[in-house]
């Protein structure tokens, strides 16, 4: 799975798993309470792992559905004769809609905000967009379609858009000119499937602080936010993908109102709390923390904190920096991974 995405451990998943591994047996039952992109959680499915994976995000809760419990495409048996292929191909004929894609994130809408038309998907790929998206809230809200069917075409439409998006990494502003493969036409490609694999795993949605206290596990692996940029602003809208609801779009950029899934993480002042309420309320005894030389705390800053609950291991490792498909700081980062023993 292809996906830009700030803090991406997929380059890091198999000194992870190693870790893992060498902490607890395979069918023991580990926690990824804020899974993101979902990779570290279909990585230690694949090791053999019971997996509870969460996070506060709609697409994340989407991506984790997909690739922890599938292992083989839904019949989709109440919406086509044709299986999971067939309804990709119906969903892609669809004619175009103008929506709020359109009126809100196209050349050729017109804001209902007054601010100028933004160019953040072509006219076409927008209206695309609404008309799949019409199409899945129907299903769903007449429940033609289970909530896998959907979290399968909500995860498909959320790369489709991603692909042709006119953005230079994040979703906080779009490009001023088009890039080349924002000019390509939207395409639902089918997702792969782990055929056989264990699919008896847990994916809740909601801020990893609230989930703690209700779960369970031989270990927990965090990996939260580090930087000041709030997941919510960068990726609104994949995350509307994702509900495939009609937010106000607020502001140059289009915003979605975005408070509501606001991370503490994100705040120096706030984000030592929000550690001790995951790691003082949770059920397990074992936690492993990543974090980047770049975050808001320094690694003596987290030593200390983390050694409030327990006994604190402390390794690094060599991370590539995100970067933005127009240039920054690039280059490597120092990863840091923590393991705290209760």
């Amino acid at each position: 799975m292809s996906y830009r995405y700030i803090g991406n451990k997929s380059r890091l998943l198999r000194p992870l798993v190693e870790r893992i591994r060498g902490i607890v047996p395979e069918g023991a039952v580990v926690a990824d309470l804020m899974c993101g992109t979902a990779s570290v959680s279909e990585a230690l499915r694949v090791a053999g792992y019971r997996v509870i994976a969460s996070d506060m995000m709609s697409y994340s809760f989407h991506h984790a559905c997909v690739r922890l419990k599938l292992d083989r495409p839904p019949t989709f048996a109440a919406v086509s004769q044709n299986g999971y292929l067939g309804v990709l191909n119906q969903l892609e004929s669809l004619p175009g809609a103008h929506g709020l894609f359109f009126r809100e994130y196209s050349p050729e809408g017109q804001p209902n905000n007054g601010e100028r038309p933004r160019k953040y998907f072509s006219p076409a790929n927008a209206a695309a967009i609404d008309a799949i998206t019409q199409q899945l809230n129907e299903w769903r809200d007449l429940g033609k379609i289970t909530d896998l069917e959907n979290s399968l075409l909500r995860h498909d439409l959320v790369l489709a858009s991603n692909r042709v998006a006119n953005i230079a990494g994040t979703y906080g502003h779009y490009r001023s000119t088009w890039s080349n493969s924002s000019l390509a036409q939207l395409s639902l490609r089918p997702s792969t499937f782990l055929w056989g694999i264990s699919t008896d795993h847990l994916v809740y949605q909601g801020q990893a602080e609230d989930l703690a206290p209700s779960i369970a596990a031989d270990l927990c692996y965090i990996d939260p936010p580090y930087m000041k940029r709030q997941y919510a602003a960068n990726y609104h809208i994949i995350e509307t993908v994702a509900r495939g609801d009609a937010p106000e779009a607020v502001g140059v950029s289009g915003l979605r109102p975005w408070r509501d899934q606001y991370s503490d993480f994100c705040s120096k002042v706030r984000v030592r709390d929000s550690f001790r309420k995951i790691i003082g309320g949770m059920q397990c005894q074992t936690f492993l923390i990543s974090y980047s030389e770049d975050g808001l705390l320094s690694k003596e800053e987290l030593i200390q904190l983390f050694s409030e609950y327990g006994h604190v291991e402390f390794e690094c490792l060599i991370h590539q920096r995100f970067k933005s498909n127009v240039g920054g700081e690039g280059g490597t980062v120092e990863e840091y991974l923590f393991k705290i023993t209760k």
